[in-house]
């Protein structure tokens, strides 16, 4: 027989299903926040549908948005105006990144599916001296701390998802489209491994089940 918080487990995941909302869209506005009002030049690796590559062609004077998926690339631009600032390309990160570079890079719900020091380290040789690093991440839940941060977003996302939705079932996005994995490193464990490649760097748990890391390159 199932017990009652199985049952109430299983109400909130159709209940979630049925509301879906983009947790890492998010979070666009404060990457935003963490940039220079402009730039000259952004690489956005694992770019989707190239919501967040728009938005950064707002202050920057071109975008280069990278994704490993063909499909969803092609999408991205669909998505995007003629006459936007963006380009984008297929490519595998991190050996496939572009050279630069840039003065910003941002990365979206992709780190955890590369090699984690490889990935740090391609991104810092990319960047100008100056530059942004602005990455948006997930985590392996551990620790007592992770448990309750994630304890304390279910209610919120669930009413984010009902206000998003007004009330109603919706479809996912087409943003929460693109392939995804569960994460498969705790959070100390990306911390280390950060500080070690990006001395100074800046690492902290956010809600809804994600971390963010913000560095400058001197």
């Amino acid at each position: 027989m199932t017990s009652l918080p199985h049952r109430l487990v299983q109400a909130l995941d159709r209940f979630n299903a049925a509301h879906p909302w983009d947790h890492n869209a998010h979070y666009h506005r404060w990457i935003l926040r963490q940039l220079p009002r402009r730039f000259g030049s952004a690489l956005d690796v694992g770019c989707g549908t190239g919501d967040l590559a728009r938005l950064l062609a707002a202050r920057a004077d071109e975008v280069h948005g990278v994704d490993s998926d063909p499909v969803i690339t092609s999408r991205a631009r669909t998505l995007t105006p003629e006459g936007t600032a963006v380009s984008f390309s297929v490519a595998d990160a991190p050996t496939g990144l572009p050279a630069g570079p840039y003065d910003v890079i941002t990365c979206v719900a992709t780190l955890h599916h590369l090699p984690l020091t490889e990935a740090l380290d391609a991104f810092r040789s990319r960047l100008a001296p100056g530059g942004t690093l602005v990455v948006v991440g997930l985590y392996r839940p551990r620790t007592a701390t992770d448990h309750l941060l994630g304890a304390a977003a279910v209610l919120p996302n669930a009413a984010i998802g009902w206000l998003k939705n007004e009330g109603r079932s919706a479809a996912p996005p087409t943003s929460m489209t693109a392939r995804t994995r569960p994460a498969g490193m705790p959070f100390a464990d990306i911390a280390e491994a950060a500080r070690t490649v990006l001395p100074g760097t800046r690492l902290r748990r956010r809600l809804f089940w994600r971390c963010t890391l913000t560095w400058r390159r001197p």
